[in-house]
């Protein structure tokens, strides 16, 4: 089954018209995206927008042999002219299945947020999913799609990461799905800011008129690889612990591991705990705890550590650290070998990971023998957990910096 995607951009495109934000701005070249349509073997067209015929050309293909036209969303703006010879467009009820006589069929899914998505299975058996912007699969749960993984899937990534997490959940996307991120708009910078967050997601995104082969033998590796250990660094307020949880909202179940405890009476740290908790999916579970080793070694769903500074913060609490007697008579060997048992639990570990560590060496040197023992044990711990991962960043002001990159990011 070859699909052409003849548009990957959101409902008004990208850039959209008349506006002046950077992103818009930088949408150039395989950057600049026409509202999303695909074209199934040339005879399906999932979604008509404005100039899908002229689309539709430039990839070298004609429009004449379509046979079902299909609409995923309403419309917005001027209503789109049916090009000659196609058959006018229609939105299928959620739970209707069609059967073209080219031996395709086509399911019609309920949306959770408007829109209809369409599951739909090649003569030879391949499957593509393909969902409207700013929706997922309404009503999902494990088993409901007895056929397995799809081979590919189209779907918001950006906008609705969340519905890649309920396809992995019910076995729907799995290693070897293909997943194509369509609907971009501008609410991140395109180019290879956009191409890092699609690749931490596992999926990745393609130019308008790129073909795909589904079911082909080029599949399993088409689609980048999730690393399995990423460390992510940054300063206070950078943006490090946003990061991190983007990384894995397309994820379902993650755990997320506070080190900071719950600090009674603390006001201040209240809050911060409770603006954590509010940008959470609310699948995710919590623990609050510092024995990061024992969970680093069992199989289970992603890790989400939130951090490691206040980890160390406790390990040092532990071995006296703060004392320079208690540091020099075996705190300061105790210390070494927690983080000799840390790093070899990150090292061997199963699941995937992501840690959040303050990079605190850029500063002032600290006024005090504690701080700056602190700092620098901080510093040794960073460099020896960036060792044992695939993926090191860094966040400054919002923007991340690969210091350490994995795999392949491909676009196209």
């Amino acid at each position: 089954m070859d699909v052409t995607v003849l548009g990957t951009g959101a409902p008004a495109g990208l850039p959209r018209p008349d506006c002046p934000c950077a992103a818009c701005a930088t949408a150039l070249g395989d950057d600049a995206r026409a509202a999303t349509a695909v074209l199934v073997d040339g005879v399906l067209l999932l979604d008509l927008t404005p100039g899908v015929a002229l689309a539709a050309a430039r990839a070298g293909h004609a429009l004449g042999g379509v046979r079902q036209v299909l609409l995923s969303h309403p419309h917005d703006g001027p209503a789109v002219e049916v090009p000659a010879g196609l058959p006018q467009p229609v939105r299928v009820p959620d739970g209707r299945e069609l059967t073209l006589l080219t031996g395709h069929r086509v399911r019609a899914l309920a949306m959770d947020a408007g829109g209809t998505g369409y599951a739909v299975t090649g003569p030879g058996g391949q499957r593509l999913l393909y969902l409207p912007p700013g929706s997922a699969p309404a009503g999902l749960a494990r088993g409901a799609e007895s056929a397995g993984a799809y081979d590919l899937v189209f779907g918001d990534v950006v906008g609705r990461p969340d519905a890649l997490a309920r396809l992995r959940a019910v076995g729907a996307v799995g290693p070897t799905t293909d997943v194509v991120a369509v609907h971009l708009d501008h609410d991140v910078p395109p180019g290879a800011e956009a191409r890092r967050r699609l690749a931490a997601a596992g999926a990745r995104a393609v130019p308008d008129g790129t073909t795909l082969t589904v079911g082909g033998p080029e599949d399993v590796s088409a689609g980048p690889g999730v690393p399995r250990r990423t460390l992510v660094l940054g300063g206070a307020r950078s943006g490090k612990s946003v990061e991190a949880e983007q990384r894995l909202e397309s994820f379902p179940d993650v755990l997320y591991v506070a080190t900071g405890g719950s600090r009674n009476g603390d006001t201040e740290w209240a809050a911060r705990v409770a603006a954590h908790r509010e940008r959470r999916p609310g699948s995710w579970r919590t623990t609050e705890t510092c024995d990061l080793v024992p969970l680093l070694a069992k199989d289970g769903p992603p890790l989400l550590i939130d951090c490691l500074s206040l980890w160390l913060t406790d390990a040092m609490d532990a071995v006296g650290a703060w004392d320079d007697a208690e540091w020099a008579s075996g705190g300061e060997r105790a210390l070494r070998e927690r983080v000799r048992e840390l790093t070899a639990a990150v090292r061997a570990t199963r699941r995937t990971l992501v840690a959040v560590s303050n990079e605190v060496g850029s500063g002032i040197v600290p006024a005090t023998a504690s701080g700056r023992r602190y700092r620098d044990e901080l510093g040794r711990l960073n460099a020896a957990f960036a060792g044992e991962c695939e993926q090191v960043l860094l966040v400054v002001a919002g923007q991340t910096l690969v210091l350490r990159g994995f795999g392949r990011v491909l676009h196209g």
